[in-house]
């Protein structure tokens, strides 16, 4: 199992739905509502942030391809 898969089976029933309806916008190229940001230094891997969700992309003219999915909590950017 890939680690795209075994994030999506952590997720609840309500953020699979939320994911779902960004991926399809991100599918047809309509990023109105979101949260995107293209990462430094690549033209072609973006991101999209939505509550405590990230979604990590490649797209290129011909397909998308998720990277990672993750959840951001509290204690994700605390130092130990």
């Amino acid at each position: 199992m890939d680690k795209i898969a075994k994030a999506l089976l952590k997720l609840s029933q309500a953020e699979r739905r939320k994911l779902k309806e960004i991926l399809a916008k991100i599918e047809k190229s309509d990023f109105s509502g979101l949260d995107l940001k293209k990462l430094q230094a690549r033209d072609d891997i973006y991101r999209v942030r939505k509550g405590d969700m990230r979604i990590i992309f490649h797209k290129t003219s011909k397909a998308v391809k998720i990277l990672a999915l993750e959840r951001r909590t509290t204690t994700t950017y605390r130092k130990k």
